[in-house]
Parts: structure tokens; C-alpha cells; sequence
């Protein structure tokens, strides 16, 4: 049975007692800035991924490294990795000849602000729990600088009681996508140890332009027009008092969960991966939840679409640079009647979310990027998920040892399932973080834990 934790909020701390102790903002090197000021152009999938990303990185107490040397060698290794990252402390601006957003490399500045919490990283609990309060970790404006000049990048050195302490990293979402900021801190890591960077950064992002003139040769049920929506975004967030669940797979789980689909599964075409069989296991979950009763056919009669990232660097013709910055990504989809997903064996639920990736050729990606051009939209579905399961953020070896754990900032997004990577145990099992009202909170886990039995 999946393991369920879901603790009540009264548990948690509710308040970090964190202290900005300095709030700078730094550029690259003089030789840099000097170069002939140029901006960044922004593909049609970054265009629609103006919002910033939190992320939050603990670490343990090494008595070699103190959160004050840390902090100071992060901000020169920062410096260093903006001279190949120019971007970072750019602005984005609205270019009046093409109507369209990029990065103005103007050297304007990233945020780099130190900090303190009067806690151990003990005493903050469980740290995969989404604890509102992590978003005091993180710098998301600087209160000294106007609205419309805030920097794309901020990095936040908190230190615990303990000696152990937390980079928060506030990145706008045009700047990476998370195979990227991998590479990025990849790089870090290395500047840090003064080594040269693992990985160049690929920057020139118009290898994802749209073609001239744009060619729309698929319909694309993952995209919405913006006039077609009644919401903005898909990943607004909601006002409504959501229940936070955490359900645990064990990597055993999954591998049952694997040949449970292998049993029914027909296309040759479709391979059993894990992150397949997790996210057919959220579909059905989120899909069953808002059924009233099984005997309601109504409710049975509603499609659902389940969106989820595809990373593209490998499918185009010829493919991207694997060091590509930006964002590569597009989003798969695949859709069916309730009543399917509460009838069909599990192994086809598998193989319509395989089908949904196989969908991504060359040829559709650039038929999604070409539709951006020409309706302006965003992806638009009944639920998505958002995967950081294998994105190998507590993977980077920095000088004072890997991080404890790695995770977004979580807010109250109740379309949205995040996977997240074990803390503990072999390191492949995955946590699937759900917010849902309590009514549909309740029929979600039913259906998770019969699922996987």
C-alpha cells in the first residue's frame, strides 16, 4: 500500500524567523559588461513561461566550509558563471519592433542576498513536507529596486543554528528549464572547486524559432488560445483551501506498478518506464476524484486530459545541443473518458501516456512552436504533471558535500502533481505531492492505494 503522510499544517513551522543580513546586486566581469550590450531572444515556449521558480537547497553542517565562507565563495563562483550566463543579469523587456519578450543583457544585475535563521535544520522537520514557510528561503524581489527593474535571478544564502544552511534560488522561468538549471548548477559546482565548467551553455535559442512562414500541421488539443480560456494560466494558482497529501512509492511499488502494465500493454511502440506508470497513476487518481459516483454517467461520460513535459533536445532533426539553454521542452498530452480510466487495465492508461510522448517528432514540436506564433496560447488540460523526480538536483557534488534535499517552493496549485525525488531508502523511489479539496483529497488516495494493490 502507498504510504501516505499528510501532516497538518499546525505542525509545521509556520515562521523561519529568517533575517536578511545583506541584499546586493552582483554582474559579470568588467570585460564582460564591456563586450557590445546585446539581448536574448525568447523562443515561443519560453515566451509563455514568464513566472519565476522557486527552489530551495539545504545542506548539512561541514565544519570546513561555514555558512559564511560558503556564502562568499558562492557569490565570486556566480560572478564567474554569469560571464557565460549573461542572461542572468539581464531584464526582460518588451521589443518594440517585434512585439515580442527578451532578455536585454544590460548587465542590470542579479540578486545575491545573505541571511539567517534562527533555527537548526533539524528543527525545520521534514523538509519533503511543502512548508509554506520555505518561501522565506528564497528572495523573490529586492525591496530596493522599482517593480519593472527586478532581477531574472536571485540567490539566497540562508544559515541554520547548526552551521548547516540553504541556497534559495529564484529563477525567472525564460532562463531555464529544469535540464538546464541542472547544467547551470553543474557548472556552479565546478567554478566553485575551480574547475573548468562541466558543461558550456548552448545560448542561442533561436534554433527553436518558429519557421517563416509558420506551418500549423497538427491540431494541438494541449494548447489553448488565450481569448478560449476562462483562466489565464495553467498554472494559476487557487484561493480555495486545498489538503497537501504526500504519497510515498517505493521503488519495489514501482516496479510492480511496471509489471502490472506490461501485462496489458499491446504497442510495441510504448516503452514501461517509471515515470510513465507514476504519471498514469496521477491521471486515474485525479480523474476518479471529481467522479460523485461510480454510477453517475455523466460524470463518467467528461473527458480529462493529463499534460506532462517531453524534453525535445533529442527529437528534432538535427537535434538541439544537449547543453542547450532555455526552455526545450514541450507539453504532451493525453486524454480519454473517465469512464475509461476507471474501466480499462492499467497497462492502457500506460500506453496512452507513452503514445502522448511518442506523439513529439520533430515535426510536431515544430508544428506546437509554429501554433505559438500564430494564436499565442498555453498549454491548457485538466491536470499536469510536474516532475523534478529525476532531474538530479541533489545529484551536484559542490565543494561542502551534496544537499540534503532539493525542492521547489510549493504554492496552492490544485492542477498541478508534483513528483519528487526519495530522500531516503535507494533513491528511486518517487513522492507525488498532490493538492486537491478535501472531498476530492479523500477519493484521490482510494483510487492510489487500490491502484497500486
Amino acid at each position: 500500500m502507498g504510504a501516505s503522510c499528510q501532516e497538518s499544517s499546525s505542525l509545521l513551522l509556520q515562521d523561519l524567523k529568517v533575517t536578511i543580513k545583506e541584499s546586493s546586486l552582483i554582474s559579470p566581469t568588467e570585460e564582460t559588461l564591456t563586450h557590445e550590450r546585446k539581448s536574448i531572444f525568447l523562443s515561443n515556449v519560453d515566451q509563455v513561461l514568464n513566472f519565476d521558480v522557486q527552489t530551495v537547497h539545504f545542506f548539512r553542517p561541514n565544519k570546513d566550509y561555514p555558512p559564511e565562507i560558503a556564502s562568499e565563495m558562492l557569490r565570486k563562483a556566480l560572478v564567474r558563471a554569469m560571464d557565460v550566463y549573461e542572461f542572468l543579469a539581464g531584464r526582460l523587456r518588451l521589443n518594440p519592433s517585434s512585439g515580442r519578450l527578451d532578455i536585454d543583457c544590460k548587465g542590470a544585475g542579479a540578486g545575491f542576498i545573505t541571511a539567517e535563521s534562527e533555527y537548526t535544520l533539524e528543527e525545520l522537520g521534514d523538509l519533503v513536507y511543502p512548508n509554506p514557510a520555505f518561501a522565506e528561503l528564497v528572495t523573490c524581489q529586492l525591496q530596493s529596486l522599482p517593480k519593472d527593474d527586478q532581477p531574472l535571478f536571485a540567490f539566497q544564502v540562508t544559515s541554520f543554528k547548526c552551521g548547516g544552511f540553504a541556497m534559495g534560488i529564484s529563477a525567472n522561468h525564460t532562463t531555464f528549464d529544469g535540464l538546464s538549471f541542472k547544467t547551470f548548477l553543474d557548472n556552479l559546482a565546478s567554478l566553485l572547486s575551480e574547475k573548468p565548467l562541466s558543461t558550456p551553455p548552448f545560448n542561442d535559442r533561436t534554433l527553436l524559432k518558429a519557421r517563416t512562414p509558420p506551418r500549423v500541421t497538427f491540431p494541438h488539443h494541449e494548447l489553448v488560445q488565450l481569448q478560449d480560456s476562462e483562466t489565464t494560466t495553467v498554472f494559476e494558482a487557487t484561493s480555495e483551501h486545498l489538503d497537501f497529501n504526500i504519497f510515498k512509492l517505493s521503488s519495489q511499488q514501482i516496479s510492480r506498478l511496471k509489471e502490472k502494465a506490461s501485462e496489458s500493454i499491446s504497442s510495441v511502440c510504448v516503452r514501461v518506464t517509471g515515470f510513465k506508470v507514476v504519471t498514469a497513476l496521477v491521471w486515474r487518481c485525479k480523474a476518479l476524484s471529481l467522479v460523485e459516483d461510480k454510477e453517475e454517467v455523466d460524470d463518467l461520460e467528461k473527458e480529462s486530459t493529463i499534460l506532462y513535459a517531453v524534453d525535445i533536445r533529442g527529437r528534432l532533426d538535427p537535434q538541439l545541443p544537449s547543453s542547450y539553454t532555455g526552455n526545450a521542452v514541450l507539453t504532451a498530452y493525453a486524454k480519454a473518458k473517465r469512464k475509461v480510466l476507471l474501466e480499462e487495465p492499467f497497462g492502457t492508461i500506460v500506453e496512452m501516456i507513452g503514445e502522448g510522448a511518442n506523439r513529439i517528432t520533430d515535426e510536431y514540436a515544430r508544428s506546437a512552436i509554429d501554433w505559438g506564433e500564430m494564436y499565442k496560447g498555453f498549454p491548457h488540460g485538466d491536470v499536469l504533471v510536474s516532475s523534478w523526480w529525476k532531474l538530479g538536483f541533489a545529484e551536484v557534488e559542490y565543494p561542502w558535500g551534496k544537499p540534503k534535499y532539493c525542492c521547489p517552493v510549493v504554492y496552492h496549485r490544485k492542477d498541478i502533481v508534483l513528483l519528487f525525488p526519495d530522500i531516503d531508502g535507494d533513491g528511486k523511489g518517487v513522492y507525488v505531492l498532490a493538492a486537491l479539496p478535501s472531498k476530492e483529497m479523500t477519493k484521490f488516495q482510494k483510487w492510489f492505494e487500490h491502484t497500486i494493490c
